[in-house]
């Protein structure tokens, strides 16, 4: 494996295994996820790759995300919620981005890749970017865009 791969691959294990031992009491862990997610980006941004189709085919355990972004959703609180830049502020309506759910789309993307590794890497790594282009990039962007903010208000530590 080329030392990219092996650099998105640790980046990859360190952000799963964060996400599956956060607790409540860690006060640290969404500062870790916010340095971890810049390295996660210039990982992925590294393979240099061409550009993907538009055919991604993650499969997903649907309640196994929805078990773990409630979870992330119960850690973060008042942190989960974010305006994107297509809402409409001051009619009382909800915020329409939730970091637990970037955290999570991210996590799926990424373990799912991991489980493949040993045995198609390069069908993980195919998958990974595919994901990145055409999903979890965006969710990947738009978590260090509210941890940004978040850290802006010195709101990371608990």
């Amino acid at each position: 494996m080329s030392p990219k791969i092996q650099e998105l691959e640790a980046v990859a294990r360190h952000y799963c295994e964060l996400v599956e031992s956060l607790q409540e009491g860690n006060t640290q862990w969404l500062q870790e996820v916010a340095s971890l997610l810049p390295r996660l980006h210039a990982a992925v941004a590294a393979l240099n790759l061409p550009q993907p189709d538009n055919a991604h085919h993650a499969v997903a355990d649907l309640d196994a995300r929805f078990e773990l972004y409630t979870h992330l959703r119960q850690l973060l609180g008042e942190r989960d919620c974010y305006w994107m830049e297509f809402d409409v502020a001051g009619d009382g309506q909800t915020m329409s981005g939730s970091l637990a759910d970037d955290l999570t789309d991210i996590y799926c993307e990424l373990k799912q890749g991991l489980r493949m590794l040993d045995a198609q890497p390069l069908r993980a790594v195919e998958g990974w970017h595919k994901g990145f282009h055409l999903h979890w990039g965006q969710h990947l962007l738009d978590a260090e865009r509210h941890l940004f903010e978040l850290s802006a208000r010195n709101q990371l530590v608990f």
